[in-house]
C-alpha cells in the first residue's frame, strides 16, 4: 500500500528540482511577452459548470471531460480549454465594452484522453485572447506574439501552420456533399489521409476548378504564389475566395512583422475545437509529436454567453514546449544570486542575522546547520545540484 501511495495517476506527473525551475523560467518568459503586447492577466476557475464546455460550444467532447457534482447536483467539469472560460468572463465583465479586450492567462487544463497512451492529461497552458477586433491585422498580431513567445524561450527551429476554416467549409458547400460525406472527408483530413480525400473527390460530378482546390488540402506548405494562383480557381466560389484573400492579406502583415519565415499555409488543417470561424493554426518543432501551440479565430463563441463580438486567441502548451527544449538540448539559464549558509551550532545567531540581511538585499539564501556526519564537499555538491551560486561556512 505504501508503494502505491508514491505513484501518481495515469496522465499526471510531478515536476521538481531543476525541471520545475526551468518550467517557471519559461512561463515567466512567455508571460513577459504577452504583457509587452499590452495584454492583461486574468484567472478563471479550475472547474466550471458543464454547459460552459457543452456540445453547443464546440470544445472538448464530453467523454474526455473530468466531471463531478456539487452539493446542489449541478454537473461540474475541470476546465479542458481556457477559451470558453475566458469568453464567459468577457461576456460577464465586459458586456458593454465596445473597445478591444486583450487578456492573457497561465494555468492548467485537464483532458481525460483515452486514445493516446502516455499523453499528459494535465497540462500547463499560457495564452492570450484578443476580443473586439476582426481585422486581419489582429490575426497578424496574434501570430507575431506566438513567434516572439517561442523565440523568447531560445527556440529557433519551429513552424506555424496556418489555414482557414472557411476554405474547407466553402469546398464542402460548393461540392454539395451530404452530411455523411462531409464527416468522412473530415475524418480523412484529421488522419492526414490526403490520398483518401483525392480518391473520394475524383469521381464526384464537380468542376475541375473545385477538384483542383480540393487537391490543395494535401499541401503542407503552400507558397504565396500558389495561393495567389488558386484565387483564379476560386473566383466562382465567394466563400473560398474570401478565405484565400484573407490569407494573402495576412501574409503582407507577416512580412511587416518580419516573421513570414516561421509561417506556412496549410489549407487542410483541422482542429478538435469546432468554434473556430476564421484562420486556424498549429505550431510544431523538433522533439515533440504534439503541437506546442494552437489557436485561431472564433467570432461566434462569445455570442453563446450574450456578447456578440469577434475574437481570436492562442494557447502555448508549456509541457510540450519544455519537452522540445529539452530534446533540442537548448540551455535555459537557471543561475541566480543565491547562497547556502552552513553554520556550526555555536554560530547559529550570526548565520540567521546574516541570512536576513542578504535576503533584504534580494539574495536567495538557504541556511542549514552543519552535520558532523557530512563533509564540506557534500555541501558543495548539494549546492551544485540545487543551482546555488555560493556556499559559505559560518
Amino acid at each position: 500500500m505504501r508503494d502505491e501511495l508514491l505513484h501518481t495517476p495515469d496522465g499526471v506527473r510531478d515536476i521538481y528540482n531543476g525541471e520545475c525551475t526551468k518550467k517557471l523560467i519559461i512561463q515567466e518568459k512567455l508571460h513577459q511577452v504577452l504583457l509587452r503586447y499590452g495584454y492583461h492577466d486574468i484567472q478563471t476557475p479550475t472547474f466550471e459548470f458543464f454547459d460552459i464546455f457543452g456540445r453547443e460550444i464546440g470544445t472538448t467532447p464530453s467523454k474526455n471531460l473530468y466531471k463531478f457534482f456539487d452539493k446542489e447536483g449541478n454537473t461540474l467539469v475541470l476546465r479542458p480549454d481556457f477559451t470558453p472560460s475566458i469568453a464567459r468572463s468577457a461576456a460577464k465583465y465586459y458586456v458593454d465594452e465596445d473597445m478591444p479586450i486583450k487578456l492573457c492567462y497561465m494555468g492548467n487544463t485537464f483532458v481525460n484522453h483515452s486514445d493516446y497512451k502516455g499523453r499528459l492529461k494535465e497540462t500547463t497552458q499560457c495564452g492570450a485572447e484578443l476580443m473586439g477586433e476582426s481585422a486581419t491585422s489582429s490575426d497578424a498580431e496574434i501570430l507575431a506574439m506566438v513567434v516572439e513567445c517561442l523565440r523568447s524561450c531560445c527556440l529557433k527551429e519551429f513552424q506555424i501552420s496556418v489555414g482557414h476554416t472557411q476554405f474547407l467549409n466553402g469546398l464542402l458547400n460548393a461540392a454539395g456533399l451530404t452530411d455523411e460525406s462531409v464527416k468522412e472527408i473530415r475524418e480523412l483530413l484529421f488522419n492526414k489521409n490526403f490520398l483518401g480525400v483525392e480518391e473520394y473527390i475524383q469521381p464526384l460530378s464537380i468542376s475541375d476548378k473545385l477538384k483542383y482546390l480540393f487537391q490543395l488540402l494535401g499541401n503542407f506548405n503552400i507558397s504565396l504564389s500558389e495561393l495567389e494562383a488558386s484565387r483564379d480557381y476560386a473566383a466562382d466560389y465567394p466563400q473560398i475566395a474570401d478565405a484565400i484573400d484573407h490569407l494573402i492579406e495576412l501574409y503582407s502583415y507577416l512580412q511587416i512583422y518580419g516573421i513570414e519565415k516561421y509561417v506556412s499555409f496549410e489549407l487542410g488543417i483541422l482542429s478538435d475545437y469546432q468554434y473556430y470561424t476564421g484562420i486556424i493554426f498549429s505550431g510544431y518543432t523538433y522533439g515533440t509529436g504534439e503541437p506546442i501551440v494552437k489557436g485561431g479565430r472564433y467570432d461566434k463563441l462569445l455570442s453563446y454567453f450574450g456578447k456578440n463580438t469577434p475574437a481570436i486567441g492562442f494557447a502555448i502548451v508549456v509541457d510540450q514546449l519544455m519537452a522540445a527544449i529539452t530534446r533540442q538540448k537548448i540551455e535555459i539559464d537557471t543561475t541566480n544570486n543565491s547562497a547556502l549558509l552552513v553554520f556550526y551550532p555555536e554560530n547559529s545567531a550570526e548565520a540567521i542575522r546574516k541570512a536576513m540581511v542578504l535576503r533584504m538585499q534580494g539574495m536567495l539564501v538557504q541556511t542549514t546547520q552543519f552535520d558532523a556526519g557530512k563533509s564540506k564537499d557534500d555541501y558543495f555538491r548539494y549546492a551544485v545540484k540545487q543551482h546555488i551560486s555560493r556556499v559559505e561556512f559560518i
